[in-house]
C-alpha cells in the first residue's frame, strides 16, 4: 500500500513507514503519493519550455520591484515557453527571507528577444 511507504524527496529512496528521515540525505521523508505529485508538477512545468529558447548565457530582460512581481513575470514567460531565472538585484540590503527588494529576470540568450516581445505592451 502506497500510504505505508515513504520516500526521500532528495534521493528518491523508499523507506518503511516506521522511519522519519532518510539515512543517506537526512531529509524528512514524504508519502509516495505526495512525491509523485511534486514530480508531476515539475515535469509539467518543464514540458512548457520550448528547447529553442533554452540555449546560451543568461541575459537580463526585465526588472521587478519585488519577489511576487518577479514570479508573475516568470509565469508569463513560462506560458510563452521561455525559461527564466530570478536573481536579487545587486546593491539592495534586504534580508533574503523577505519578498521585498528588486529582482532581475534572466533568460537564455536564444529566448531574450521573444521574452522582450512577450513582456512588451502598449499603453492606450
Amino acid at each position: 500500500m502506497a500510504a505505508d511507504r515513504l520516500v526521500c524527496p532528495t534521493c528518491g529512496r523508499e523507506h518503511p513507514a516506521s522511519e522519519r528521515f532518510c539515512e543517506t540525505c537526512r531529509m524528512p521523508l514524504v508519502q509516495i503519493a505526495g512525491a509523485e505529485r511534486a514530480v508531476s508538477r515539475r515535469r509539467l512545468r518543464a514540458r512548457k519550455i520550448k528547447p529553442e529558447y533554452s540555449e546560451g548565457a543568461l541575459v537580463k530582460v526585465a526588472r521587478a520591484d519585488s519577489q511576487p512581481e518577479a514570479e508573475f513575470i516568470e509565469g508569463l514567460l513560462l506560458e510563452e515557453g521561455i525559461p527564466c531565472m530570478l536573481r536579487r538585484s545587486a546593491g539592495f540590503d534586504v534580508p533574503e527571507v523577505l519578498a521585498a527588494g528588486p529582482r532581475d529576470v534572466l533568460v537564455p540568450e536564444s529566448g531574450a528577444q521573444a521574452a522582450r516581445e512577450a513582456l512588451a505592451w502598449e499603453q492606450p
